[in-house]
């Protein structure tokens, strides 16, 4: 509840009632399907600087393929480019990306951009909620005075703040927004309850209210810092059973019959999370003078990961005799996980990147991945399946449903014919091993 002027209001009274309305600023995979759930049940203006993004929102598709066309066709969400918009809604999500800088620097530019656009058109009595996954405090030391500055308006007096971290799973059909618990926060008791309540008309599976604004930011940053340093040890499991001649997969399925090993698997970790919160948590552990032993280590594995297996690959063509300079190599699949178009922050470009020291020069095959936004980042321009012939090694990068299908025989006819032995890499050991025996193959997974 808040009072201005000795008016008592209940935001979340006034939302269902559609005397208000909520916004949500970033349309991105994460902000994009939050407007859609909300519209189901309240008015939702869902703004993006990215007029060309808003214009596809705004005829029915849905680029990010996370709610689909149809979906879009069907919400009541105002898509908008117009900042002006959000002068008329007093409940605001902002859902940016995080990213990090070349030199693994938190880059707050978003955010921060974000708060200067919404600052500008904040209005009294509203809520502002964050979701974008930062370092304990940036909400309440870094977002609050920009949205103070450009609002002329008070924190906790005018306007008031919270933070709900995303935890929306890019390409993820299982673990939606309406299936998982959704951690909220507030900067006082009446606030977590104000944005608890809104929150739980779309986070189905129920909301988790946290300490303070600072735990739940912490929260965030720390589960994918733990998914890291487990896909690190993995990693690093796979590299010492390479050297060992064992199976790696073998052995995990073997050690994974006891009842409490956990489940994690060898391979490329990108992506706007796993790859990335861990820097924003020791970047203010520095800050604060401890320096990172376990969590930096594991960033350093799984950042080698693209070297590693283009130098296996190099290998492995020379072992069969094969040349490597001008090498014909087809990486199937350039997104940063499986079934989700999303490029950026793919580290199957380091496997790119670094054959291209060996003078190869990689056709890459995605169905899934955005072309365009490959081309305007990478400046990669994507091969169909029918050039991927007479190639001298194929490497399957991810994995998509679209290559699970394949079968050895499928898999063969990428191949020259006249090579003895046929060079594969199956990074994610998606196929069956036994398919794909010496001497007709030479194949190799994480």
């Amino acid at each position: 509840m808040f009072e201005f002027g000795g008016n008592t209001m209940d935001l979340y009274e006034k939302l269902l009632a559609g005397e208000e309305k909520l916004s949500l600023v970033g349309l991105g995979y994460v902000g994009m399907p939050i407007a859609v759930a909300y519209a189901k049940k309240i008015k939702v203006v869902g703004y993006d600087f990215n007029a060309e993004k808003v214009e596809l929102y705004k005829r029915g598709i849905d680029p990010t393929r996370e709610v689909g066309d149809d979906a879009i066709k069907e919400t009541s969400v105002e898509f908008t480019a117009d900042p002006e918009k959000l002068r008329e809604c007093k409940f605001h999500v902002v859902a940016v990306p995080t990213p990090v800088n070349d030199d693994h620097t938190p880059d707050l530019t978003p955010v921060e951009g974000a708060s200067h656009t919404l600052g500008k058109y904040l209005t009294k009595g509203s809520i502002v909620v964050y979701e974008s996954t930062v370092y304990p405090g940036v909400t309440e030391d870094i977002c609050v005075p920009i949205l103070e500055a450009e609002s002329g308006l008070k924190c906790g007096v005018d306007f008031k703040i919270g933070y709900s971290p995303e935890r929306i799973n890019p390409g993820d059909k299982v673990h939606r927004l309406d299936t998982i618990t959704k951690i909220v926060s507030g900067m006082d008791e009446e606030t977590l309850e104000q944005v608890a309540k809104v929150y739980s008309l779309v986070a189905l599976a129920g909301v988790y209210k946290a300490q303070s604004i600072k735990v739940a930011e912490a929260a965030k940053v720390i589960e994918n810092s733990q998914r890291d340093i487990n896909i690190a040890f993995m990693n690093e499991l796979s590299m010492i059973f390479h050297r060992m001649g064992i199976d790696t997969k073998s052995v995990l399925e073997a050690a994974g019959t006891k009842w409490n090993f956990l489940h994690f698997f060898p391979g490329l970790v990108g992506g706007h999370c796993i790859g990335v919160d861990p820097y924003y948590l020791t970047y203010k552990a520095e800050e604060l003078g401890y320096h990172s032993q376990i969590i930096l280590s594991g960033r350093r594995i799984n950042d080698d990961m693209g070297k590693y297996i283009a130098e296996s690959l190099v290998k492995r063509l020379i072992a069969n005799d094969i040349q490597v300079k001008n090498a014909r190599v087809a990486i199937l699949g350039f997104t940063f996980k499986e079934n989700c178009p999303d490029t950026r922050n793919t580290k199957v470009i380091d496997i790119y990147n670094e054959l291209g020291e060996y003078g190869i020069t990689p056709v890459v095959v995605d169905p899934q991945a955005d072309s365009d936004e490959a081309k305007r980042l990478y400046g990669i321009t994507f091969d169909s399946l029918e050039s991927v012939k007479d190639m001298d090694a194929v490497i399957v990068a991810v994995a998509h449903e679209d290559f699970k299908d394949y079968k050895a025989d499928d898999i063969a006819k990428f191949f020259n014919a006249s090579h003895k032995t046929k060079v594969f890499l199956d990074i994610k050991g998606i196929y069956n091993m036994n398919e794909f025996a010496a001497p007709e193959y030479d194949y190799w997974r994480l």
